[in-house]
């Protein structure tokens, strides 16, 4: 499983012309599932992005978490993460869970971050979206559960 996150002052997403969903200062994270993914990549995944330290402190230094400021996330489905480009011009998604799989684990992955007490928005699974971001910084990490083995 991946989350690419981005820290912002706001971010919103849009299915349709329409806001789905919206938050202030915090993080944006973009998730993808893959075939081997299990329960616990979306549970380490999930509490490394809440307490990753990636805004500042009184000092300007890397030292508060989403938990810590009381940061929003914003948590949109995008197995476009999982491309594989090394053959060819036209990426592979031959890692991507199968959508009802990866559906299954975005959620648990949404109802993980949701367990800590952080106000959470979600884009539409599987919908055609339009994601406004103003990222702060910019900060923008790439998380992958594999890092833990």
């Amino acid at each position: 499983m991946k989350a690419l996150l981005q820290r912002v002052t706001s971010a919103s997403v849009s299915v349709n012309s329409e806001i789905v969903g919206s938050i202030g200062q915090g993080l944006v994270a973009f998730v993808g599932v893959t075939n081997s993914d299990t329960g616990n990549d979306a549970q380490y995944l999930a509490q490394k992005t809440v307490n990753l330290r990636i805004f500042a402190d009184q000092a300007g230094r890397f030292n508060r978490s989403a938990l810590d400021i009381h940061g929003e996330i914003l948590i949109i489905s995008q197995f476009t993460l999982l491309s594989d480009t090394r053959r060819g011009r036209r990426p592979s998604f031959i890692e991507a869970a199968p959508p009802s799989r990866a559906e299954e684990l975005f959620e648990y992955f949404v109802k993980e971050v949701r367990g800590t007490g952080l106000s959470v928005a979600t884009g539409r699974f599987q919908q055609y979206m339009q994601v406004e971001i103003h990222n702060d910084g910019p900060v923008t990490i790439m998380l992958d559960s594999g890092d833990k083995r």
